[in-house]
């Protein structure tokens, strides 16, 4: 990856989040992370959970799934500006932890975000966050990629999380191709 990823300004997550406590990730958190880039964004890009963002002197830097993120939109011709990235999880998991309740915990979280921000598509990224929203089938991204679904009214497409792709590079080229996908159907709005 020839390229300089850049880091996207984080966006403040509200009141109500910072003082949750429906799950036990509320008693390792560091902090709530609600979501990065464009606020306004007509792509909502939904990851698992947030990563390590600061290193241990709390400098910002780029991790694995940001720099993959950002080298698949810019092979893809998809602009940075146009995306807005959130998490299942609002917060980075640090230990072990009850994963399905977190995820029913932060559902809330997810639904107010996808109401507040009224993305025009969802581009969801990895095993995860398929099954997450797509609970009643047995989703994967292999089965799903590569085609439109329906979520909360939002048309989504699906493809592999960037650690996948950075751990299995042959998968870039599904990776590139499902955000030539989402960069198309941009061209409809």
């Amino acid at each position: 990856m020839d390229f300089k990823p850049v880091i996207l300004e984080e966006e403040s997550a509200p009141p109500h989040a910072k003082e949750c406590r429906r799950c036990e990730l509320s008693m390792q958190r560091h902090r709530v992370i609600w979501g990065e880039g464009n606020p306004r964004a007509p792509i909502f890009i939904l990851l698992d959970n947030p990563g390590a963002r600061e290193d241990r002197e709390g400098n910002s830097f780029i991790c694995g799934t940001r720099e993959t993120l950002q080298y698949g939109m810019r092979v893809a011709g998809l602009d940075i500006s146009l995306v807005y990235v959130s998490y299942l999880l609002k917060c980075r998991p640090i230990r072990a932890y009850d994963k399905p309740a977190a995820r029913e915990a932060c559902s809330m979280h997810l639904k107010l975000q996808f109401q507040e921000k009224q993305p025009r598509l969802l581009f969801g990224l990895g095993n995860v966050v398929v099954q997450s929203l797509f609970p009643e089938e047995e989703a994967d991204v292999k089965s799903y990629r590569g085609r439109w679904h329906t979520v909360q009214g939002i048309p989504a497409a699906v493809s592999y999380h960037p650690l996948a792709v950075r751990r299995r590079p042959n998968l870039m080229k599904y990776f590139v191709e499902d955000m030539k996908l989402v960069a198309e159907q941009m061209k409809n709005f």
